[in-house]
Parts: C-alpha cells; structure tokens; sequence
C-alpha cells in the first residue's frame, strides 16, 4: 500500500470516529431527535454558513463519485455518497479517494 493510500484510509477512519463523538454527545444530551439537531446547526449565521458549505461540498463530491462510478464501471466508489451523507464529508472525501487510488 503506497503511503498517500494508507494517508486517505487513516483520514476516512478519523473522519468516521471524531465528528461522530461529538453527535452522540449532543444526541445522548439532548435526545435523538434528528431535526432538533439541524436546528441546533442553524442557530447562527457562523453555523448555517458552516452547514451550507458542508452541504455543497457533500453535493459536489456526490456528482464527481457517481460521473467517475459510472465513467470507470467502479460500483464500490458508491459507498463513498452513503459515508458522506450519514457520516460527512470528512469521511466520505477519504473514502472516495483511498477507494480511486487502488
């Protein structure tokens, strides 16, 4: 494995386990109520800024996973949009880039 694979591989993993810590903090102290959450990510300019420019990110890495799935016949570049969209960016980025770099 090249070292900038296993730099991607050790990105999507960190990227999987940090920012969920800090959601289960915040579901296990306010309930696991998901649209309280995205109110709780709208709370300020600063917060809805940040969320927006996740979303568009998380938008843009979804098209270039699907052009290059289908341009490339690699399916499993796929698991990459559920990794964005359930966990984030900071996972699904890595992972798409550690699965492109075989």
């Amino acid at each position: 494995m090249n070292h900038l694979r296993l730099v991607w591989l050790v990105l999507a993993i960190w990227g999987a386990i940090h920012p969920m810590s800090y959601f289960l903090q915040w579901f296990n102290a306010n309930g696991y109520d998901l649209m309280a959450m995205v109110d709780a990510w709208h709370v300020n300019a600063a917060t809805s800024g940040l969320v927006w420019d996740l979303t568009i990110a998380a938008v843009a890495l979804t098209l270039w996973v699907i052009v290059d799935a289908l341009n490339q016949k690699k399916w499993q570049y796929l698991i990459a949009i559920p990794a964005t969209f359930m966990i984030g960016v900071s996972c699904g980025l890595p992972l798409f880039l550690y699965l492109r770099s075989k």
